[in-house]
């Protein structure tokens, strides 16, 4: 292994770890039998909406890897796919790096289905690309109705509050100048052997469909475990979750653990401390650990399924 190879891990380990000192700094005054209260403040509809918003934010990640075949023009099994991208998610989101380990998963799982390594390749970039598609599109809009949303992690008094709305049209008119070049029909980009196409209009508007509503459904995981006294509304929970999620899929960091709360954390200043840890442990529940759990189950189906096919011939 090259010196590089451990430039990731070593700054999510570093993230961990800088973000758990900060942590500990907010949380310390916090007890075991505090969080327990928090949890048990939940009312039980509001459990069932959490648990709700992550089955529809794993059922949007799905339709990440549905849109990148359609774009590809692969043809498997609805089944198949759905079950590959749910795992796939769910074990990245633990592991850390989501762009490298769910290349491995998912060539692990669509070699089977006779795609290559440049297809998955594409799929990979394309998936990506479909969250970061989402990510921008959903901050605009945030930023545009909630201006305000910045000065929950940044001192702006000294700026003028359109700076933030002015950053959200930005963000916007990015995004549409990725359909406009849809629209126009740019022409493939080919390096040496691959090739890449530029999305069709059909699927650009799926991406800008399927993107959000998975963004969406994970923020509504938080949204709905938080109290509704100083709630700061969906539109701030949203913001909120965006920032703290980009930011602590950026250091690469196993979960994100430490880096998502802490922003999470400083971005409802205003907000009681057990409550807002509280919703981030129920979004951990239902986000990663359960669907973690599952994952394995599958996987282990998986590699039994393909250990049977290899013996099957000798037998």
């Amino acid at each position: 292994m090259k010196w590089k190879d451990y430039v990731w891990p070593v700054i999510g380990l570093a993230a961990v770890a800088f973000s758990g000192w900060l942590l500990y700094g907010e949380l310390r005054g916090i007890s075991a039998e505090d969080v327990v209260a928090g949890f048990q403040a939940i009312p039980v509809h509001r459990w069932f909406l959490a648990g709700a918003g992550a089955i529809v934010a794993y059922a949007a990640l799905a339709g990440y890897d549905h849109i990148a075949l359609t774009h590809l023009g692969k043809r498997v099994s609805w089944i198949f796919v759905t079950l590959c991208s749910f795992t796939t998610y769910a074990l990245s989101h633990n592991i850390g790096g989501s762009v490298a380990s769910g290349a491995v998963i998912r060539y692990r799982a669509y070699a089977t289905q006779g795609l290559t390594g440049q297809d998955v390749g594409v799929l990979v970039a394309f998936c990506w690309f479909t969250f970061i598609l989402a990510t921008v599109f959903l901050f605009g809009i945030v930023l545009v109705l909630e201006p305000g949303l910045t000065d929950r992690f940044v001192d702006l008094e000294a700026l003028p509050i359109t700076l933030s709305s002015t950053t959200g049209f930005i963000c916007l008119a990015l995004v549409g100048l990725y359909v406009l070049g849809s629209w126009i029909g740019f022409r493939p980009l080919k390096i040496r052997g691959f090739r890449l196409d530029y999305p069709r209009l059909p699927i650009v508007a799926r991406q800008l469909t399927i993107g959000p509503i998975e963004l969406i459904g994970a923020a509504s995981v938080i949204y709905f475990a938080l109290p509704e006294a100083g709630n700061p509304g969906f539109l701030i929970v949203l913001g909120v979750f965006i920032v703290a999620f980009s930011v602590a899929s950026a250091t690469h960091a196993p979960g994100g653990i430490g880096v998502f709360e802490i922003v999470a954390l400083a971005g409802f200043p205003d907000m009681d401390k057990v409550s807002v840890l509280t919703a981030l442990l129920v979004f951990r529940l239902f986000y990663l650990i359960v669907p973690l759990l599952l994952a394995l189950f599958v996987v282990v189906g998986f590699e039994r399924r393909q250990l049977a096919r290899r013996r099957r011939p000798f037998g």
